[in-house]
């Protein structure tokens, strides 16, 4: 989609969540202020140009996807998106819990579940479902830039019938830490990114919320514009 400004549905952790603030110094990014935020020394140790290997990811800020970055449908508004979210997050439902660890993912470095999660995956598509009227329908501009020569056949049609092939069986949730990586630099970044994330001690994580980000241009950067917990 190429229309501006654009949103996401996604999680994120909190503002003053210990998981937040990894996300955010590896990328150099805070989401919730729009602050830049320094490098800690090992990253650049191990990597002197890790300013380039996190660009893409910074972009987006620290999250995970649940609704990927869509513009708004003609009729559709802002604040009638945001209503949206807070009566999404309203609904009962199953709590996912996983137990994340630092691994690589299509050839990049995030934080995933040890292994899938149903809640999870069930919120995943929820979220495609329930916030799909909020999107424009895909242009053949759109679909061209998907290289859908490149995705399965089952993963085509999730792009033709959601605009986003990457949906329901698809779905593979991950918070983004690196941008793709060569095989040969990933071994030494993998093993800097596990230590810094065991300091955290993080067993078990809640995904307890949905947060909506919103971008305005282009060049801008996703910052984040609301957030709500899940009812009990």
């Amino acid at each position: 989609m190429t229309g501006f400004p654009r949103y996401a549905i996604y999680f994120a952790a909190g503002t003053d969540n210990a998981l937040s603030r990894f996300g955010a110094e590896l990328l150099g990014y805070e989401a919730y202020t729009g602050d830049e935020v320094s490098f800690p020394q090992e990253a650049l140790h191990v990597a002197p140009d890790w300013h380039d290997i996190t660009t893409d990811p910074r972009k987006y800020g620290f999250h995970g996807t649940l609704k990927a970055p869509m513009a708004l449908a003609s009729d559709k508004t802002e604040a009638e998106l945001v209503a949206a979210s807070a009566a999404f997050a309203g609904k009962a439902r199953p709590i996912p819990v996983i137990r994340p660890v630092v691994d690589s993912i299509s050839g990049f470095i995030a934080v995933i579940p040890t292994e899938p999660v149903e809640a999870l995956q069930q919120l995943a598509a929820d979220c495609v479902r329930d916030f799909d009227s909020f999107r424009p329908r895909l242009t053949a501009e759109d679909r061209a830039r998907r290289r859908p020569e490149r995705l399965t056949e089952r993963q085509r049609d999730y792009l033709d019938r959601w605009g986003y092939p990457y949906v329901m069986e698809e779905f593979r949730f991950h918070m983004t830490l690196t941008g793709r990586l060569d095989t040969e630099r990933r071994g030494p970044i993998l093993e800097m990114l596990r230590a810094r994330f065991a300091r955290l001690k993080l067993d078990i994580l809640v995904i307890d919320r949905i947060t909506l980000f919103r971008q305005d241009d282009a060049e801008a950067r996703f910052r984040i514009i609301g957030e709500w917990m899940f009812a009990n």
